[in-house]
């Protein structure tokens, strides 16, 4: 099912409401390059605390879905590898500047 959400591409930061955590835009706008390393069978060898990936590799991880994705690939848990010194109009990566202190 493709999503009508009245952007044609990519929707300014912030257009929508943050999730569970309090964060924006995770999913959806583009993808978003990760430092993991890709390895298709990864998880069949699961970390069960913050799995790393492997230690190296060709292809890197992307996750959350892009805009002209249908809506079952716009998640954080959506995840696709390429090429890390490639270019596609629906990858980007997340500036971050501090974190707030979680509300308990």
């Amino acid at each position: 099912m493709s999503v009508d959400d009245s952007y044609a591409y990519t929707a300014p930061v912030g257009s929508f409401a943050p999730n569970g955590y309090g964060l924006y835009d995770m999913a959806g706008n583009v993808y978003e390059w990760c430092a993991d390393w890709y390895d298709e069978d990864y998880y069949s060898n699961l970390e069960l605390h913050n799995p790393q990936g492997p230690s190296s590799g060709v292809d890197r991880v992307l996750r959350g879905g892009s805009w002209p994705n249908v809506s079952n690939l716009l998640r954080a848990a959506c995840r696709f590898n390429f090429n890390p010194t490639g270019a596609n109009f629906n990858c980007g990566f997340r500036c971050v500047s501090g974190f707030p202190a979680v509300q308990q």
